[in-house]
């Protein structure tokens, strides 16, 4: 079985409030030493929000987004970057076109990610605490924009994938045959580099919800697109290490981190994001499956090394 890649993803917005362990977000250098301690222990891909605030209340564009504080951002990279050469994959789908163009051309991520479904999204895992959300569709011509200056900046996209639909939107862009909204049929191939890398969510709340389930989960990887690897996300801690452990037995790859789950057991808070991958770590390996190392884990993923 192909070896196991780790993606890592501390939380900074207070995903899980009660986390006594949370480091804020405008303690850039204490969540880059988290993902520091989270490669050592076995992880292989940085998935990093950097700092950011967000739109209070949905704006004139009809979005509610993200805001990147790029100083943050900066300090993070620099410090991940030093260490174990790292995929560097910049989250934070949820923020608006120009702003993706900034960090790419300062920063100069491995991957970037974007949002193959709509963004409608609805934190509030803590009833006693006010929702945290975010909504912004992504239509056709935007996705093929965002793959046009992805290439252009040499950043490979990470797809993510709330339901699948967005599998029609990878056909739909790979294609490479669109219409403008003035009715000219325009040709564009090759906007995707193959093989193309997902992560599947699974239990986020908010309109785009795919049940925490192994079946659910079976059904979205038997419909996967040709010549795409695939990393699995869990927002569901009851259900979250049981997700982990049937992705890793059928050959997947999991995203670990105190954003999707920060329970090393039930009710059981893990101290930092390392515990966590470790716990990944030794799942996989009761199984048979090794560890991908940072230079296999870019050629699985498909970055040139």
């Amino acid at each position: 079985m192909e070896k196991l890649v780790i993606t890592v993803t501390t939380d900074c917005t207070g995903s899980y409030p009660r986390n006594p362990h949370l480091i804020p977000c405008d303690d850039a250098k204490g969540v880059a030493q988290e993902y520091v301690r989270a490669l050592d222990a076995g992880a292989t891909v940085v998935h990093t929000h950097g700092a950011y605030t967000h739109d209070p209340v949905v704006q004139a564009d009809g979005r509610k987004l993200s805001i990147p504080i790029m100083d943050g951002w900066r300090v993070i990279t620099e410090t991940v970057r030093a260490r174990n050469n790292p995929i560097l994959q910049f989250g934070l789908a949820s923020m608006r076109l120009e702003q993706k163009l900034e960090l790419w051309s300062t920063l100069r991520p491995d991957m970037s990610s974007i949002n193959f479904n709509s963004h409608d999204e609805y934190f509030q895992p803590d009833p006693d605490h006010p929702p945290f959300s975010v909504y912004s569709v992504h239509p056709i011509p935007e996705l093929r924009e965002y793959a046009r200056l992805a290439r252009k900046h040499g950043v490979k996209l990470e797809i993510e994938c709330f339901n699948t639909g967005a599998f029609w939107a990878i056909q739909k862009i790979r294609s490479g045959d669109f219409w403008t909204d003035e009715g000219i049929r325009e040709k564009e191939p090759d906007l995707l580099a193959d093989p193309i890398w997902l992560t599947l969510f699974f239990g986020w709340d908010g309109q785009g919800w795919t049940p925490p389930t192994v079946k659910a989960l079976q059904y979205m990887v038997d419909n996967l697109p040709q010549q795409a690897n695939w990393s699995m996300s869990c927002m569901e801690p009851p259900n979250y290490w049981a997700m982990v452990a049937h992705t890793i037995a059928i050959g997947g790859h999991v995203r670990i981190g105190m954003e999707d789950c920060p329970f090393v057991e039930d009710g059981v808070y893990a101290k930092t994001n390392a515990e966590l991958v470790e716990k990944a770590v030794r799942i996989a390996r009761e199984i048979g499956r090794e560890i991908a190392s940072p230079e296999e884990a870019r050629r699985i993923v498909g970055i040139e090394t």
